[in-house]
């Protein structure tokens, strides 16, 4: 039995064009000015401006940040702060993917307690309240709007901070399926393989509860049956919706479990070689899989008993091997790369992927221990064709 203490923080509100409620929801908060964060992409889409149209028009005056990059640095921070102090906000709204809202959480830390991110790297090193935040997904992937964590990457050393603290949490995260029909398909398949990684890596961290385990499944059961079919179906809303659900769900899985030993693998890809998270998620996550399974197959076994809407389900039986090959097939016909050899990394920098792996938080709750020498072993694997 593992002890957990869960407190949700979080409204959510889901629904097909809930946008619409943002400046509603914008004055309940008593906000009469915001901060709006989001990224190129995603204003360019047009959701950023008809979100601040909402605002505008519930008497919210809103300033828009747009200096938000995937994988979101020390630099956009600081950037973003000097905007915000200028317009001095009641509320801050993260209007797009896992970067805006990141970027947006950052912005609020340093906004309301001053100092660099580096001063909050870990948990619980905010001193003072924040100001409310509210998430607007526009991606199926990261679950940021349910976690209070801020993923910040240092510009210098391009280390991946993970910022944690339960004042940083979203007030309310609004979950517009619509938002996520205009993404490319290569980002629906970037961010709904992060997704399903969470849904699988919270599942057997050391870390798993009842309370995590009742989000991982409920999110594995809806990311693994809608996968494929917004790929193939990028219009369908029901499809959308469920894995936008399912992704908020690992999301509020990860909170209470955290993340293994693909996610202590990824960061490092990141970093050395500009692997896009979720392709860098998408490479290792099979071969953890496999490598957890020797010890801990149960645990995979059990995932598989979740009753799943989908032909070709793996059987419980097959277990982690199953499992892994199931995530190789998703990744395959997503368009993405299914080993580092494809991405043209070999074993060059392999002692320092490796040395950086074994730093990585994460990492320590994996069920299977990983050090250096174990992450060096797990690289060479998924660098095989």
């Amino acid at each position: 039995m593992i002890p957990f203490d869960f407190q949700p923080r979080t409204r959510i509100v889901f629904g097909p064009d809930c946008l619409q409620r943002l400046g509603e929801l914008a004055k309940e908060l008593g906000a009469t000015r915001a901060l709006v964060v989001s990224d190129p992409g995603i204003i360019q889409a047009g959701h950023t401006q008809r979100g601040i149209e909402y605002l505008e028009a519930a008497g919210v005056q809103t300033f828009l940040f747009d200096g938000v990059q995937e994988n979101p640095t020390t630099h956009n921070v600081a950037t973003g702060v000097e905007f915000a102090r200028q317009h001095a906000p009641h509320l801050i709204v993260g209007l797009g993917g896992g970067s805006a809202m990141d970027c947006a959480k950052g912005i609020n830390f340093l906004l309301t307690n001053g100092g660099e991110m580096k001063d909050y790297w870990g948990v619980g090193k905010a001193q003072h309240e924040m100001l409310p935040m509210i998430a607007v997904p526009t991606t199926a992937g990261t679950g940021s709007e349910a976690q209070s964590f801020a993923l910040i990457t240092d510009a210098e050393t391009h280390a991946k901070m993970a910022c944690g603290d339960k004042k940083a949490a979203c007030r309310i995260a609004l979950l517009d399926p619509t938002l996520t029909v205009t993404q490319p398909q290569k980002v629906t398949a970037l961010t709904g393989i992060d997704a399903i990684s969470h849904a699988l890596e919270t599942f057997v961290t050391k870390k798993r509860n009842e309370v995590s385990l009742a989000f991982s499944r409920e999110a594995w059961r809806l990311l693994a049956a809608n996968f494929t079919k917004v790929l193939n179906e990028p219009e369908n809303i029901e499809a959308r919706g469920a894995m936008q659900l399912g992704a908020c769900f690992a999301g509020l899985a990860i909170e209470n479990s955290m993340l293994g030993a693909a996610h202590a693998m990824a960061n490092p890809l990141t970093a050395h070689y500009g692997v896009v998270h979720g392709q860098a998620v998408a490479v290792m996550l099979p071969t953890v899989i496999r490598y957890n399974g020797e010890a801990f197959n149960k645990l995979y076994k059990d995932i598989l008993s979740i009753p799943v809407d989908l032909m070709d389900y793996p059987s419980v039986e097959s277990g982690a091997g199953g499992l892994a090959e199931l995530v190789e097939s998703w990744v395959d016909q997503a368009g993405l790369a299914t080993n580092l050899s494809q991405l043209s990394i070999n074993g060059e920098k392999l002692t320092d992927l490796s040395l950086d792996a074994a730093k990585q938080w994460t990492g320590s709750f994996n069920p299977r221990e990983v050090d250096a020498s174990e992450f060096s072993k797990l690289y060479q694997t998924a660098m095989d064709p």
